[in-house]
């Protein structure tokens, strides 16, 4: 039986016709940006809550909101919409991952949300080789859902989001960041952490290349210094994600977190470890990443996801 009554249907058929024309212009990569100012020309709207990932065994609320892109009204459950959420705060991210996380492992659920936002053209999947040459199957939001999660202020402004399967090579890899942060949101939120913000590499690199452009590679010290890195071997190392976030004390925190791979060489696994670095290793990796650091006569703690 379907969910929604006839009127919204056939709303949802026009919908899906016209996301139909929309994938046939949008050009499905996309720049990372920020949710707009709260002070932009536009309808005045009391602001969206923050979209809030829940726990195990959480049960959704099912009740619907209604979001605008422009003069178009999208009426989601909250469900979708924080899918929307999850997917432009990492760019890429695994139907498996999103559904132990975002859905508690009620996978039915995802499968009919994921089911209606593809429909509608908020999102996109694609198919890339994942490990042991295995096919995987990833979720990225399209230039329309970005737009609309834009325009929604579902998220803090100070968050960046992003869509579009950009660099195909690595969309595995980035795929799994999102493993990667929720193992260690999990240890914020025992300690008291509230609030996390996601910085992604590109958004740390962005920044950091500006600031070169400005004030030259003799400030690389004091560039590093002021987005909380350092200059190892005369360059300054980013970190796969950074989760910024308030500790129970109300004090601001920050961790980096790095993917290692099998791929990483000795001078990188190295320079990670100097820059400070919290390691996270894919399974199987692990011994080998040990064995790197033995040979390099580093010592750091290495977690597993």
């Amino acid at each position: 039986m379907s969910r929604l009554d006839p009127l919204r249907e056939r709303q949802d058929v026009l919908e899906a016709i016209e996301a139909q024309r929309d994938r046939q212009l949008d050009d499905e990569t996309g720049q990372p940006s920020r949710v707009p100012d709260r002070s932009s020309a536009e309808p005045s709207r009391a602001p969206s809550p923050s979209v809030e990932t829940p726990g195990p065994n959480v049960l959704l609320n099912q009740s619907r909101g209604l979001l605008y892109d422009r003069n178009r009204g999208y009426r989601l459950r909250e469900s979708e919409i924080r899918t929307l959420a999850e997917l432009g705060k990492f760019r890429v991210v695994g139907p498996a991952e999103l559904s132990m996380h975002a859905y508690g492992g009620q996978i039915d659920e995802m499968q009919d949300d994921l089911r209606n936002l593809l429909r509608r053209g908020l999102i996109g999947k694609g198919v890339f080789e994942g490990p042991e040459h295995t096919p995987r199957e990833l979720l990225t939001l399209t230039k329309r859902g970005h737009r609309l999660l834009r325009a929604s202020r579902v998220l803090p402004r100070d968050q960046a989001t992003y869509y579009g399967f950009v660099k195909p090579r690595e969309a595995n890899h980035d795929a799994d960041l999102y493993k990667l942060y929720q193992k260690e949101i999990a240890r914020i939120v025992k300690a008291g952490g509230r609030n996390p913000r996601v910085v992604l590499d590109f958004e740390l690199k962005r920044k950091i290349n500006r600031d070169l452009a400005k004030l030259g590679c003799a400030a690389r010290p004091e560039i590093a210094r002021s987005h909380g890195l350092r200059v190892v071997g005369g360059r300054i190392p980013v970190p796969d994600v950074r989760i910024e976030y308030e500790k129970s004390s109300g004090e601001t925190a920050r961790v980096d977190l790095e993917l290692v791979t099998e791929h990483y060489r000795g001078r990188s696994v190295r320079d990670k470890v100097q820059a400070g670095f919290s390691l996270y290793h894919l399974r199987g990796a692990g011994d080998r990443l040990r064995r790197v650091l033995d040979g390099q006569e580093l010592t750091a703690e290495i977690f597993s996801l």
